[in-house]
């Protein structure tokens, strides 16, 4: 029997701990969106890396939350559903602080589980602590799930992402491997655009207007001269966020637009010409039609 190995490796945690960031540094590129704030990511997509003996598929998943809508029922349930059928199941936790409530669900809602998958806690953000401090907080994590393995990253610094893989290669089972070598996601160009206009506006916008806007990709189109030309609409709850949003003389617009632009070009490899419209689509994270729209629809 082949020495390959394979599996699929949910990774699951509370928002913003850097779910986002770990998938882009293991793969060495960028395919998932990423900010300071919490939810950048409301759907899970898959992180494919193939190595010589293994290929491993990540599957990134929104942060668990106490929700407060139908979108945050909606990002839940992605979460936990990505459980299901998982050779290993990836906590990620963020070592700069000691468990919250959330933290706390997460432990009980993995217990059910962990009876049939295995289970790695991974104290992410270990840079930022001093030794006794990180040995006190591993302690702290650790009595959530006294049976996991437990390893310590950093994943904005790259630090023990190479021991972390080789003991997720031992988790996984002797398999040939699921996608072709050079694939490295399940989600398509047009797709991650949407995903890094929406993160172009977490990074530029303030307050709770990031959180109540969506993207909606309307045109992405291939042009002879090899450039793409890409249009969408910033969809917001409130008409008071129009203004924010554009900006005055639409400053606002032209940063998020130079912003998206450069990191879809970089994804790409060619030039992209982005095209941005701002439309008020009163309380869409309860909306069940926009959901349905935007993709964000709860699965029955």
């Amino acid at each position: 029997m082949s020495e390959h190995k394979s599996g699929f490796v949910a990774i699951i945690g509370k928002p913003n701990v850097g779910k986002s960031t770990l998938v882009n540094a293991l793969l060495g590129q960028k395919i998932a969106a990423v900010s300071p704030r919490p939810q950048t990511t409301r759907k899970k997509q898959l992180g494919i890396l193939t190595l010589p003996n293994a290929q491993i598929v990540f599957v990134d998943t929104p942060g668990l939350h106490k929700s407060k809508h139908k979108l945050g029922e909606f990002l839940n349930q992605e979460a936990q559903e990505s459980l299901d059928g998982v050779d290993l199941i990836l906590w990620l936790v963020d070592s700069s602080s000691s468990p919250t409530d959330e933290d706390i669900s997460i432990a009980d809602l993995l217990k059910k589980f962990t009876r049939r998958t295995p289970l790695l806690l991974v104290l992410n953000k270990t840079d930022l602590l001093l030794a006794d401090d990180l040995s006190a907080r591993e302690n702290e994590y650790h009595q959530l799930a006294n049976s996991a393995t437990l390893l310590k990253i950093s994943a904005s610094k790259r630090l023990g992402l190479g021991e972390m893989i080789e003991k997720l290669i031992q988790f996984l089972p002797k398999r040939e491997a699921e996608y072709p070598e050079d694939q490295i996601t399940d989600l398509y160009e047009k797709e991650i655009a949407a995903d890094l206009i929406r993160e172009a506006c977490l990074l530029k916008l303030r307050d709770e207007v990031p959180h109540s806007l969506a993207v909606r990709l309307d045109e992405f189109k291939e042009r002879e001269n090899g450039m793409a030309y890409i249009s969408a609409t910033l969809l917001l709850e409130r008409e008071s966020q129009k203004g924010i949003v554009i900006g005055e003389g639409g400053k606002m617009m032209k940063e998020i637009g130079s912003a998206a632009r450069k990191e879809i070009e970089e994804m790409g490899g060619r030039k992209v010409f982005l095209e941005l419209r701002v439309k008020v689509e009163k309380d869409w994270r309860d909306n069940p039609n926009a959901l349905r729209v935007l993709g964000y629809t709860k699965k029955k």
